[in-house]
This record gives structure tokens, C-alpha cells and sequence, in this order.
């Protein structure tokens, strides 16, 4: 008899015994105790925390069409194995049963995954879909964007675009697992924001790689999603791609890795504001590495060109051509990709926009010396240790502390890329303590009376009475 794909998993979420039932109080008017904006591995995973917390009613809400659109692994992404250690805790939070390992192992034997340097980028899409989300019979609706967070007197109203359709949700908590862009917007040098659309993309874009083989393709940045950029559109048949980068030298030292170590990385949120900042300010100087191998994709091919310490200065179209104009001379493209990531921007997120303004950002909070002055990181919300917003004047915006940010935006306050991989071991029980904890005490009179009350009894006196001495069974009786 064949055993069943999820048997596996199933055993590993026997053994680990059934959810608590659910302990919140019902409140007249509310939908859902927490929603979860954002169905990819933090989704996913924070859906499982909560069930273990026994905080039972939320949804997951993603703006994707489906399943197979939704998170980055099948479309934006494009490199070919993962950034982070295949070893790291991801959305099964320790439990070895539901882990990337044992999903490979059941299907690929030991020995398969003992040889995998790092994790597969769609053998992780497949992971998440056929074994964990499988697994925990997580309904994800799909085709639902959150639109807007409109702060009530005790909750928050939630104005969605349901498959076209506007309604309004109330939600006493949401989680903003919402990507690499969740707290700003995907940036756009200005040299290559005034060329035509069908000039350029971004690479968070979806870009028809089809399209540009035989063609000569630009690419600026040098960081992980250039290079990753750069080898899938050289594997698509480009004739030629030039990577620039502003750097005289691509980042090898991965400086955040320095903090990886349990002490580091499990107290990184309670350091003073002064050494969480330098450290913000010196990732940022010291750029982000690509891996090994994303390098390594590209170099292979003689029509790869890298261009350090070079930014474009003009960009003009030309009988339908991009001209680039460089320091040394000019250069044609037929198409041109920015590699150059994403900013914070609280005032670019409309779901955001009825509280920007009472939102504490870092540089309400903190001002550096003048040598590590950053507007960027000055941008950044200023959240607490569950990954809360906070207000920028107290009393003035209490609902922020019920909306948690689980995206870059985090970045300065907790010190990890949130939202990656690396990011959930320690930030997904934190953000499920922070909202156990503000929903236990916002009910505690309902608490405090369950406590007074008695529970029936479990045995009857009877059980014991043949083993009391006379007396003492005669005064029992």
C-alpha cells in the first residue's frame, strides 16, 4: 500500500498533539480576532503559530489570483538556490516533522539532501504548498487586497478588494507579512524611472525573459536580485548583459552575519537605539552580498560585462533604443532591468494612509552623529518588540499597537531582513507572544472570572474512601 504524500507530516502534527481550542471571547461586531496580510511562508507560518497560541480565528488574505502566484518563489524571484543556510528554522518553527527536511527526505532520500548546498528555490515553493500549508489545512484567500486600515474605537476596520469587489472587515489585529515592499516601494533610479515603460523594469517586476533573448540588456545594481537578475536573463539567450554597479567592488563580507549568533540574535531588539542604528547604518555602507554562486551564474558567460564604480549619468531613447550615457563614452541597450531594491516609505503604502502621520518613525526617535546620518534609515518605523507600530504622540493613535509589521520595514528596529527565512525563528513567536498577550489583557475580566469559576469534579470521593483510616472515612462521609 502506498503511503500517503502527507503521512509525514501528519504523524509529526499528531505527535505534537492538537491545538488548544480557541480562548479569545467573541466581541459583537468583530470578524476576526487577527488578519494575516500575505500568504508566502510568513503567512503561513504566523497561521501556525497562532493555532499552537490557541488564537484560532484569523484569515490569511493575498492579493495573488491563486496559489501558484502568490509570494515571490514562482514569479519575481530568480535565483536558483536560496540565500540562507538550508539548516535555518523556517515557517515549521522547530518542528522537525513539518521542516524543508523532511519534506526533501521523503521524497528525494537523505542522501539527496546531505548534497544540497542550500535550498532550491522551487523546491521551496513546492514545500510550502504540497507539504506545510497542505499539511495544516490553511484556507488562503486569494484575490483579496487590503486596501485600507481604518482605525475604530476598540478595532480596526479593514477596507478589502475582494475579487473586484469592495468590503469592509473588522479585525482586532493584523500581521503585515506583505513582502519585500510591504512598508515602502520597489525603487527606481531617476535615470531609468523617465524611460518608457516597455524600456525598463524593476526587478520585482514580472519580466518576460523570453523577450529579451538575443537582445542587449542593461542592469543596474550589484547586489543579490542584479546578479540573479543578470544569470536567468543570460540562461534566457540575451546576447549580451552589463551589469553596473555604483561600488568599486561587489560586497563579499556578509556583515549581518556577524550578529548570528544566538546572543546577538536573540537579544539584537533589546540594544540601545545608538548600536541598533550603527549597525543599520553599517549594513548600508558595506552593501548587501550576493552568494558565491549567483556570482559564479554569471561569470560563466563571455557575454557578461561588469561595470564597478560606474553609474549611468544619462539614459535618452534612440530609434527605440536606450542610449546609456557613461563617464567614458555611451553605451545602446535594448532593455534595461534596476536591481536596486526597495525603500521604506510609511506615506507610499495606501493601506497605511489614514495614520502616517501618527506613526513614530526612527528619526522621531533617535539622531545619529552627523557621520552616520541616514534619511533612508530615518524612515523606518520605530516599532516595539512585537514588532508593533507605535505612535508618533502618545494618546493621540492607540489602534497603531494593533497593527504589526512583519516586512523591511522592520529592519532598523530588529535588525534582520524581516520577512526572509532567517527572520522567523525568533520573530514569528514574538509578534504571537505580543498578540496573545495584548488580547489576553484586553479581556481580563472575562479571564479573571473563568479563573474564579470551579471546574466540575474529576473523580468522585468515593475513589479514595476505602484507603482512609475509620475515623477519617466517617468524618468524610
Amino acid at each position: 500500500m502506498t503511503e500517503h504524500p502527507l503521512s509525514p507530516a501528519i504523524e509529526a502534527l499528531r505527535l505534537l498533539g492538537p491545538f488548544p481550542d480557541n480562548w479569545v471571547p467573541e466581541r459583537p461586531g468583530i470578524d476576526h480576532d487577527v488578519v494575516i496580510v500575505g500568504g508566502g511562508h510568513t503567512g503561513a507560518a504566523f497561521a501556525f503559530a497562532l493555532q499552537r497560541a490557541g488564537i484560532r480565528r484569523f484569515s490569511i488574505i493575498d492579493a495573488a489570483p491563486d496559489e501558484a502566484g502568490s509570494g515571490i518563489w514562482r514569479t519575481r524571484a530568480r535565483m536558483t538556490l536560496l540565500r540562507t543556510p538550508k539548516t535555518l528554522v523556517g515557517p515549521e518553527l522547530g518542528v522537525p516533522g513539518l521542516s524543508f527536511q523532511a519534506w526533501y527526505e521523503s521524497r528525494h532520500g537523505r542522501q539527496a539532501y546531505a548534497d544540497l548546498p542550500r535550498i532550491p528555490r522551487l523546491d521551496w515553493a513546492d514545500y510550502l504548498s504540497s507539504w506545510f500549508r497542505a499539511a495544516l489545512g490553511l484556507t488562503i484567500r486569494y484575490g483579496t487586497r487590503l486596501l485600507r486600515i481604518e482605525p475604530a474605537d476598540d478595532h480596526l476596520r479593514l477596507h478589502l478588494d475582494d475579487h473586484g469587489r469592495q468590503r469592509i472587515e473588522t479585525a482586532r489585529k493584523v500581521i503585515l507579512g506583505n513582502g519585500v515592499d510591504g512598508s515602502g516601494y520597489a525603487y527606481l533610479p531617476a535615470v531609468l524611472a523617465r524611460l518608457p515603460d516597455a524600456l525598463r523594469a524593476h526587478t520585482a517586476d514580472a519580466i518576460d525573459l523570453s523577450a529579451l533573448r538575443g537582445k542587449s540588456v542593461a542592469i543596474l545594481g550589484g547586489a543579490a536580485s542584479a546578479f540573479d537578475a543578470a544569470g536567468a536573463v543570460l540562461e534566457a539567450g540575451a546576447r549580451e548583459v552589463h551589469l553596473f554597479a555604483r561600488r568599486d567592488h561587489i560586497a563579499a563580507t556578509p556583515v549581518i552575519r556577524a550578529r548570528g549568533y544566538p546572543g546577538a540574535y536573540d537579544n539584537y531588539p533589546h540594544l540601545p537605539d545608538a548600536i541598533r542604528w550603527q549597525q543599520a547604518f553599517r549594513y548600508r555602507r558595506s552593501g548587501s552580498t550576493p552568494p558565491p554562486d549567483s556570482v559564479e551564474r554569471t561569470v560563466r558567460f563571455p557575454n557578461f560585462h561588469l561595470h564597478l564604480a560606474t553609474e549611468w549619468l544619462d539614459a535618452q531613447v534612440e530609434a527605440g533604443r536606450i542610449v546609456a550615457r557613461l563617464p567614458g563614452g555611451s553605451i545602446p541597450f535594448d532593455f534595461a532591468i534596476a536591481g536596486t531594491g526597495f525603500r521604506v516609505d510609511l506615506t507610499r503604502r495606501p493601506e497605511l494612509a489614514d495614520l502616517t502621520g501618527d506613526i513614530l518613525l526612527w528619526r522621531d526617535r533617535y539622531t545619529p552623529p552627523a557621520d552616520e546620518a541616514d534619511e533612508d534609515l530615518g524612515a523606518h518605523p520605530y516599532l516595539d518588540i512585537g514588532h508593533a507600530l507605535l505612535e508618533r504622540r502618545t494618546g493621540t493613535a492607540p489602534q497603531l499597537g494593533n497593527i504589526h509589521l512583519y516586512n523591511p520595514g522592520d529592519f532598523v528596529s530588529l535588525g534582520l531582513p524581516i520577512g526572509d527565512v532567517p527572520s522567523l525563528r525568533r520573530g514569528v513567536p514574538a509578534v504571537t507572544a505580543a498578540i496573545s498577550r495584548d488580547l489576553f489583557f484586553a479581556d481580563l475580566d472575562h479571564h479573571a472570572a473563568r479563573f474564579a469559576a470551579t471546574p466540575p469534579p474529576e473523580f468522585d470521593p468515593a475513589a479514595y474512601r476505602a484507603a482512609l483510616r475509620l475515623d477519617d472515612r466517617r468524618a468524610a462521609e
